[in-house]
């Protein structure tokens, strides 16, 4: 009976714990620069399956040169939803050589699905209204380290 309630003590801090950091948002991923012709970027790099799910949930703001990188195993139509995600952003589907395929913007804390036109390996996501401000657009070529594989 001890060891029962020591058991249960310890599964539910553990499932506490993991609940919590759930909720918080992640600032502690790796980080690549990434150049879109004369801008810079400092994206943050999420390359597990955990921190894809997570990406920039529960943040409520982010500098203007920075964002998130999704780094996926092999190229596959990707989706993204917003739920629990507090800012705009646009999401830029990236081929290997750092083609933006397609844009997308997407609104705060929905479930739509935001999709890929073509299978891909990168997402690049970044503050609404980052890539028009800056009158980046399908077919504009970003650069950095992960894009250089393949050139």
């Amino acid at each position: 009976m001890k060891f029962l309630r020591l058991f249960s003590f310890c599964l539910i801090t553990f499932t506490s714990s993991w609940a919590l950091a759930q909720d918080q948002a992640q600032r502690d991923l790796p980080r690549v620069a990434l150049g879109a012709g004369m801008y810079r970027i400092d994206a943050q790099v999420a390359l597990t399956p955990d921190q894809r799910q997570i990406g920039l949930m529960h943040r409520a703001e982010m500098p203007q040169h920075e964002g998130m990188l999704f780094v996926f195993e092999e190229p596959a139509q990707q989706c993204f939803w917003m739920k629990n995600t507090l800012l705009p952003l646009t999401a830029a589907f990236v081929a290997d050589d750092g083609t933006i395929v397609n844009l997308v913007d997407m609104k705060p804390q929905t479930t739509d699905s935001h999709c890929s036109v073509k299978p891909v390996r990168f997402v690049l996501e970044m503050n609404q209204g980052w890539f028009a401000k800056r009158a980046i657009k399908a077919g504009f070529r970003l650069t950095g380290k992960p894009f250089e594989a393949t050139r």
